[in-house]
């Protein structure tokens, strides 16, 4: 907190005792003295305590704690489903039975641990969710209330209120006053229906190009597209969302110019969403920050694999990433499309897939034509266009019928080692294909796939065995495209 480590940011909070305000660990108001600061897990649960959110820091905002990518017990997979809305869809009993547990244990355990029960944690996001509207959209601030997930106006004057110290009005017209809305959003993106403009936090160095390289290498025509060179790409994609679809652009350049220099700060990436219905705005920013791996800790990976053969590549490609998945489902439809064929070829079969069976969209936008097809759709479709081998095909539609019967789950919530298993007892799904989904759709940040071609390559470039990747727990998947990133030109499959 004293000196200012953007690191920390979203890992804890603090509140002031004499001004009733909380911050992020980065703030940068005069350090207050030690007695009077309180330190709290979450922001839900300073906002519990009574504490409002500083205006200068707007802790609300940080990147998300990197334990929930890293921990896989009941706790982080509550968390990733309440970011995901399930508590304004389904309450917290249904939250409960997603994970198998009553709503008293469930909310016995997050208290104890995170300092606020699942209503409290789902209210401190429905309040950001409110703010970001307000600051970011014309919309009514009537249809803001709801859009949030509140369940009446005056329980969204009164949170925002608390949250805030101010009320909804007064929060936007200090936006409109005082610059705080993000870059385009003024003119013709304030229109009610218009695109919602979002900077999506990371803390950290971020390896723009790594990632982007990754994801327009890897586009699925019509579903997905990279437009521009590098440095300056945007990524755009359509997203089957909880109430309808959209459509997603997100910038490669942009975020903070002195995050480079400064060894703690992080950054952001400029986003907008194009929303069906702006309930979905939550569901929409965790699905993007889980593909972008924007709650990364870049330091602890740094630490664990910079000591030996993979720091050449850490230190040419700093804030080295992980991505993850805007939709699990999907996910693993392409790693099955994807074993033992380039990545050109499984990009070609899964532009194939969409062609035929994708829903789509109501207005196309530029090259985005269609959703990926649901689970559902595919668990019948007899697939012959794709010139596949009978037996990849037989195994798709397995995973398809698996996913869309709930067989096998890769939500939010997911028990990693559970859908891990029950991958693998399907027809045609190895154990490259069952970690690859745990590595992305899951973002399980300690996967190795000695299998992938890729991999060897890398290893090989770079005079290590297989058996080196033990020193790399917990932060394997990491290592992993440390050894694409070695195995140059990229040789493996889907992976590489």
């Amino acid at each position: 907190m004293r000196g200012r480590d953007a690191r920390f940011d979203g890992v804890f909070f603090l509140g002031v005792r004499t001004t009733g305000i909380y911050c992020r660990p980065s703030c940068p108001a005069v350090t207050p003295k030690r007695e009077n600061v309180r330190f709290f897990p979450t922001a839900a649960a300073a906002q519990g305590a009574g504490f409002r959110a500083c205006r200068r820091c707007r802790p609300d905002a940080t990147p998300g704690s990197p334990e929930w990518n890293v921990r896989a017990d009941v706790v982080a997979r509550a968390v990733r489903l309440i970011a995901d809305g399930a508590v304004d869809r389904e309450g917290v009993a249904g939250l409960a039975a997603r994970l198998g547990y009553s709503a008293r244990q469930l909310r016995r355990q997050l208290t104890a641990e995170l300092g606020a029960g699942p209503v409290a944690l789902a209210r401190a996001q429905r309040a950001h969710t409110a703010r970001l509207l307000l600051q970011t959209t014309e919309l009514p601030s009537t249809q803001v209330a709801f859009a949030a997930g509140f369940a009446s106006v005056r329980q969204y004057n009164d949170t925002v209120r608390q949250v805030y110290g101010r009320t909804p009005s007064a929060l936007r017209a200090a936006s409109a006053h005082g610059g705080h809305r993000p870059a385009g959003n003024r003119g013709r993106d304030a229109v009610p229906g218009g695109p919602i403009p979002l900077r999506l936090a990371y803390r950290g160095p971020y390896a723009h190009g790594q990632v982007f390289g990754f994801l327009e290498r890897r586009a699925v025509p019509g579903v997905e597209e990279v437009l521009g060179s590098p440095g300056g790409r945007t990524y755009r994609r359509t997203l089957a969302l909880p109430h309808g679809p959209a459509t997603a652009e997100v910038e490669e350049a942009g975020g903070d110019p002195r995050s480079a220099a400064e060894p703690g700060r992080g950054g952001w990436l400029d986003c907008r969403l194009h929303l069906t219905d702006p309930r979905d705005l939550a569901s929409g920013v965790r699905r993007l920050r889980a593909l972008f791996d924007l709650d990364a800790d870049p330091y602890a990976v740094a630490e664990r694999l910079s000591g030996g053969a993979l720091a050449p590549v850490l230190d040419a490609v700093p804030g080295l990433r992980s991505p993850g998945a805007a939709d699990p489902a999907e996910l693993a439809v392409r790693a099955v499309l994807g074993q033992q064929v380039s990545v050109g070829a499984a990009r070609t079969l899964a532009g194939r897939l969409v062609a035929a069976y994708g829903k789509p969209l109501a207005a196309p936008a530029g090259g985005l034509t269609n959703l990926f097809p649901a689970s559902e759709t595919l668990a019948e479709a007899p697939l012959e266009e794709l010139g596949m081998p009978d037996s990849r095909r037989r195994a798709l539609r397995a995973v398809a019928a698996a996913l869309a019967a709930g067989t096998v789950q890769l939500g939010p919530g997911a028990d990693r080692e559970e859908a891990s298993r029950g991958l693998r007892a399907l027809p045609g799904v190895g154990p490259w294909t069952a970690g690859y989904v745990r590595m992305r759709a899951l973002g399980d940040p300690d996967v190795f796939l000695p299998a992938d071609a890729g991999v060897r390559h890398g290893l090989t470039a770079l005079g290590l065995a297989a058996p080196a990747s033990e020193r790399w727990r917990p932060w394997r998947s990491y290592a992993v495209h440390c050894l694409w990133h070695a195995a140059q030109p990229p040789t493996s499959p889907e992976t590489s």
